[in-house]
């Protein structure tokens, strides 16, 4: 049985900006990608069903005649689960005990656009009863996160062991939760694990001065700058470059927010960059439900969520001393600046915020992309390109 993580269109939508540029399943929550995360459980590399205009950089679509199971891309593994899916039926649909569509098990093709046509027309359907969690809304991405750093955590715990800390000026409270990989570099910092668990990846790097509270999460080649304050469930995805006060926010890749400055509740894409002093409001001043902008709406709808800071898409970036207001949206290769705070929706390619903003020409675009990308050693692929440009044209 091959694994494909499919994208159910409305999920999709619900998740953009994060998913204008990448499948559901290439979301971080925890450790890994969802897509990381099937792997892990199924010892097989999925395959990845996603909006047609994304398939080029992603896995294609099983050949016909094979025997596919079609994964809800936002649902997250569990062992139950596996085996529920191990023991699907050709032809037959899972799903949860309020109908939720879970799983396909079929020989026939399959893209993206129909799963939901397809699975709708098929009457037999079997109930999965266990507990699983799904990542329907971009606030579910951080108000799981504590908990699936954890459920990964205790995934590497079963693969190898733990690399021992060398430097005498770093303090760990219970160093049982405390997880380094090899080639990681801590100094003279506090590793607060008393309340939840904290992962160093692979090269990672934890400057002087540090202060890290679990759930926490700095993934391979990543870097805390001298006095980071790490609050809890948090994720620095790989290769970004952090510093200043962070909390129960994930940043999925190569995305910087390396200067003092709050970011708090939130999910920032790869490559985006935060100017120094940049703040997110994450608390409404009356308590109150936070509504955020809602692409498939084309409005704000409520979270039901009283903490939410700031969503942006790959390659946006915040001029220096940028103040997000409470559920503030940006879209892909949005350039935000000005004196004023920004608007709680930035559309992609937005030049400025709000009034007096213009559309940021597509070959400027380009050409910052693929000079942010570089200092990374990665390249502005023909196919992330055509991506960019799909997206310029149609304005989201």
């Amino acid at each position: 049985m091959q694994i494909a993580l499919i994208d159910l269109p409305t999920t999709w939508a619900n998740l953009q900006p994060i998913t204008l540029t990448r499948p559901v399943s290439h979301i971080r929550v925890g450790i890994f990608t969802i897509v990381e995360k099937w792997a892990n459980y199924t010892q097989t590399l999925p395959a990845c069903l996603t909006a047609q205009y994304l398939q080029p950089k992603y896995t294609l679509p099983t050949p016909a005649g094979k025997d596919v199971c079609c994964i809800h891309s936002a649902t997250l593994p569990t062992h139950a689960l596996w085996v529920a899916l191990q023991e699907l039926g050709a032809g037959k649909v899972l799903v949860d005990a309020q109908g939720t569509f879970l799983a396909y098990r079929t020989t026939e093709p399959v893209i993206a656009s129909d799963i939901e046509e397809i699975t709708a027309k098929i009457t037999e359907k079997i109930v999965f009863e266990g507990d699983f969690i799904q990542i329907n809304s971009l606030t579910d991405i951080f108000a799981h996160n504590g908990a699936e750093i954890q459920a990964d955590l205790k995934w590497i715990k079963t693969q190898r062991t733990s690399a021992p800390l060398e430097d005498k000026h770093t303090i760990i409270y219970n160093p049982e939760n405390v997880f380094i990989e090899e080639g990681a570099s801590i100094k003279a910092s506090i590793l607060d694990a008393s309340k939840g668990v904290i992962y160093i990846g692979k090269n990672a790097e934890v400057q002087a001065g540090t202060i890290i509270q679990g759930n926490f999460a700095l993934c391979e080649g990543a870097v805390i700058n001298v006095g980071g304050k790490m609050r809890p469930d948090t994720t620095i995805g790989v290769y970004c470059k952090v510093g200043g006060e962070i909390s129960n926010s994930v940043l999925i890749g190569y995305s910087n927010k390396a200067h003092d400055g709050f970011l708090g509740n939130s999910v920032l894409g790869e490559w985006c960059n935060l100017g120094a002093d940049t703040n997110t409001s994450n608390l409404k001043n009356n308590y109150s439900s936070i509504r955020i902008w809602n692409y498939p709406a084309q409005d704000y709808t409520d979270t039901h969520r009283q903490f939410c800071g700031l969503m942006m898409g790959d390659h946006s970036k915040a001029g220096i001393n940028t103040m997000f207001n409470t559920g503030t949206v940006v879209g892909v290769s949005a350039n935000v600046f000005g004196g004023d705070f920004p608007p709680k929706y930035i559309p992609s390619f937005a030049w400025g915020a709000g009034k007096g903003s213009t559309k940021f020409e597509l070959d400027k675009a380009l050409e910052v992309a693929a000079l942010v990308m570089e200092r990374r050693k990665k390249s502005l692929t023909e196919v992330d390109k055509a991506i960019l440009a799909y997206l310029h044209e149609r304005g989201v």
